[in-house]
């Protein structure tokens, strides 16, 4: 399954079962030291970064490729919401004529197939970027004990991709999300996104519910704030 399709599939269930996004978008926002009043922000989903800003804004970009996400976003005057695969030739066209005061992107540029290329393209359109983004280093036990890579980029590339274009400060975190049980844990990883479509086999998944042995699933993620442009 797609990521598309994986996010999709689990849109109505998607407030329920993101609360490491719905933390990382709030410090998101909460981290900013300015107050921009044109904002473009990529994979905007359910509207977790637009709910914590608290600031009058003049108008708010709104893009996420599932249209299903789409449909779950708040509405107002001030928003424009698009349905554009951020990677597309079609977002990279609607980026023309435009300028935004800030782009915020909260656990979606992970995503991307060319991070590089996206943010090249960003650059041209903005005063700067304050993003976060998985890395590689989500479920990493999982990953281990499956021998299953990561579909998400390492944080050294995504640093990388950011650099070609900008001076930034990058901030490394990670998390642990408990649960009761093995159940309710391996159901959270089928609804939540975050393996992005990246399915396990009958036999994977068997052996990862015998081995897994911790009660809690690990998640990293890079904070990513522009300082200046290259």
């Amino acid at each position: 399954m797609s990521v598309k399709n994986e996010f999709t599939k689990h849109a109505e269930d998607y407030n329920n079962n993101n609360i490491i996004q719905q933390i990382i978008a709030k410090a998101l926002v909460r981290e900013t030291n300015s107050k921009p009043k044109t904002i473009l922000e990529l994979g905007c989903g359910s509207g977790q970064v637009y709910k914590n800003i608290n600031w009058d804004i003049d108008k708010y970009y709104a893009v996420d490729f599932s249209e299903s996400m789409c449909k779950l976003h708040p509405k107002n005057e001030k928003i424009e919401i698009n349905c554009f695969d951020f990677d597309s030739e079609e977002f990279f066209e609607f980026l023309k004529n435009k300028y935004f005061d800030l782009i915020f992107s909260s656990s979606a540029m992970q995503w991307s197939k060319d991070l590089s290329k996206l943010v090249e393209n960003l650059k041209l359109s903005c005063d700067g970027i304050n993003a976060v983004l998985f890395t590689s280093n989500t479920f990493k036990t999982i990953q281990k004990i499956t021998n299953k890579k990561s579909p998400i980029l390492t944080k050294e590339k995504i640093k990388e991709a950011f650099l070609n274009s900008f001076d930034c400060e990058f901030e490394v975190y990670n998390y642990n999300l408990e649960f009761e049980d093995k159940k309710v844990m391996f159901d959270y990883i089928k609804n939540s996104g975050v393996s992005g479509g990246n399915s396990l086999s009958f036999k994977n998944a068997k052996k990862l519910y015998k081995e897994y042995k911790l009660n809690y699933l690990e998640f990293e993620v890079i904070f990513v704030k522009t300082i200046s442009k290259s």
